[in-house]
């Protein structure tokens, strides 16, 4: 039996969640205890699942057992919107935003389990979401840029436009010291290897495009992707082309 599964068992053997749940969520501490938030994201019931996720940044700070509430209840509205349990995609766009760290990556792990269900109506909404704030933008790479999303080639490449035009509203973006840039920045600095490793054949021509910008972000972006190893064991000889006529 895997961890989530014991994890599983003992949350439908409690009455009240909330002081198991903060007392094994590993917080504050550098991980949180991911195993116990997906059961709980596979257990909760909605009225769980929304009451955690509405835990504002005051109500559940940074790196305390009450936000390891926000983030399993973040993470859950992905989960139900997978079962057909309704629509939380605005409650999700908004936490995208958060300044917690943890609860956007909840959005990003939610929103994978969401389009493992529906993932042509996931894409139409990331176009959406790619026009918006920069970490709007932010939480598109991070959910997108998953190989399990990747396998299908005509769903990898309207990834890959996704992440394109995300890459070119970089050129537009004057205040570039923000942090919300930084963190974009840095989302886009793996998002690529991700998309191209998994499907190179027309993800590779895709990045080579912007291997000759003389934009100073996105020439740090594409080293960073390059560095990456899942390209090298893609294609070494590839990766070192690419790094050279980055100079």
């Amino acid at each position: 039996m895997s961890k989530v599964e014991e994890y599983r068992e003992k949350l439908r053997a409690l009455d009240s969640w909330d002081a198991f749940l903060m007392q094994e969520s590993c917080l504050p501490g550098p991980r949180a205890n991911l195993e116990l938030a997906f059961a709980v994201a596979l257990e909760g019931t909605e009225d769980q699942i929304l009451r955690f996720a509405y835990l504002n940044s005051e109500e559940a700070p940074y790196n305390t057992q009450e936000e390891f509430l926000s983030f399993c209840g973040v993470l859950g509205l992905g989960y139900l919107a997978a079962r057909g349990e309704g629509e939380y995609f605005s409650i999700l766009r908004e936490r995208a935003s958060d300044p917690r760290w943890r609860i956007r990556e909840a959005v990003a792990l939610g929103l994978q389990k969401y389009g493992q269900a529906s993932i042509e109506h996931l894409l139409d909404m990331m176009e959406e979401w790619s026009k918006g704030t920069l970490l709007e933008r932010r939480a598109v790479v991070a959910t997108l840029c998953e190989p399990g999303l990747l396998v299908d080639r005509n769903h990898a490449s309207r990834i890959m436009d996704i992440l394109q035009e995300i890459t070119v509203s970089i050129l537009g973006e004057n205040d570039r010291r923000s942090e919300d840039f930084k963190v974009m920045r840095k989302g886009l600095a793996y998002g690529w290897s991700v998309a191209v490793a998994a499907q190179p054949l027309i993800g590779k021509p895709r990045m080579e495009k912007w291997i000759g910008s003389q934009d100073s972000d996105i020439q740090w972006i594409m080293k960073q992707n390059l560095r990456k190893k899942r390209l090298s064991r893609m294609d070494e000889s590839w990766v070192q082309d690419q790094l050279e006529a980055l100079g």
